[in-house]
């Protein structure tokens, strides 16, 4: 599901949030498939925002993002937590490293830019964009960026109500079905007045990006338990959830189309800072 706040609710606590963060690699080969990538006007963009070639790529997972900058001609390295999904990545070719952004260690290495997709809201967004401006070359470019997906009512309340009924204790279940783009930009919007406020940055920009996918029923059961609602749950309860979802996705007619919305906030960093 979407990035900010559905994978991370605000009621989460940080150790709770933490086991979430955590879960999204135990079943790595699964979301790397399913896992939409990002749009190419997006990727355009950054690349010709930013001074040269090198990327650091934060919170890269399993290389989605990454393997799209690889692909635009830019030497990346991935940072990434999880081992699981570091792995996956490595044997697709990217170079990674596993580590926490903010305990992982630059030993003197500057990049063109500093990616993350789909992850800051896992970095503390001080300390990260502070550890950013310390990583970039002057004018190199900060992007953060991710998709907001509602699924169409039909399949967005069924899957709310067997989450309730199923997982009555996830901080999850407690979320509205669907929640309006305008939540998700004002996330963006808070994002870039802490990347501003480290005052080694420009004046940040945020970017939007409107496109459309469409998923059969056995597309969207595929993507669905590598969303963070899902990622924690035993396989029962998770078969009980996906039973509901998939009867919804038949009374449709056995698909539909997801409209996505991809943002992002951008900054360039400042010379001499």
């Amino acid at each position: 599901m979407p990035t900010l706040p559905r994978e991370l609710p605000e009621p989460e606590q940080s150790h709770q949030a933490r086991r979430t963060a955590e879960s999204f690699g135990a079943d790595a080969s699964r979301y790397d498939r399913a896992r939409p990538g990002y749009p190419a006007d997006l990727v355009a963009r950054i690349v010709a925002g930013s001074p040269g070639p090198e990327v650091l790529d934060v919170g890269c997972g399993t290389g989605i993002a990454a393997r799209q900058f690889q692909a635009a001609g830019c030497a990346v390295l991935g940072v990434e937590p999880d081992a699981r999904m570091a792995a996956l990545a490595h044997s697709r070719g990217l170079p990674v490293e596993v580590a926490g952004f903010e305990d992982w260690e630059p030993a003197g290495r500057r990049f063109d830019a500093v990616t993350a997709a789909q992850s800051w809201h896992w970095v503390d967004p001080v300390a990260g964009a502070a550890k950013a401006a310390r990583v970039l070359r002057p004018g190199g470019l900060l992007a953060v960026f991710g998709h907001v997906f509602e699924p169409p009512a039909e399949v967005a309340e069924p899957f709310a109500a067997a989450l309730r009924r199923v997982a009555p204790d996830s901080p999850f279940s407690a979320q509205p079905a669907r929640r309006p783009l305008e939540l998700y930009q004002e996330g963006y919007a808070r994002t870039a007045e802490q990347i501003r406020a480290t005052g080694r940055f420009g004046d940040p920009e945020q970017w939007r990006f409107d496109w459309e996918r469409p998923y059969t029923r056995d597309q969207w059961l595929d993507l669905l338990p590598t969303t963070g609602g899902l990622t924690r749950l035993d396989p029962g309860r998770l078969a009980e959830i996906l039973d509901a979802v998939g009867h919804a996705v038949d009374a449709l007619g056995g698909g539909f189309t997801m409209r996505y919305t991809t943002l992002a906030a951008t900054a360039v960093r400042a010379e001499g800072t």
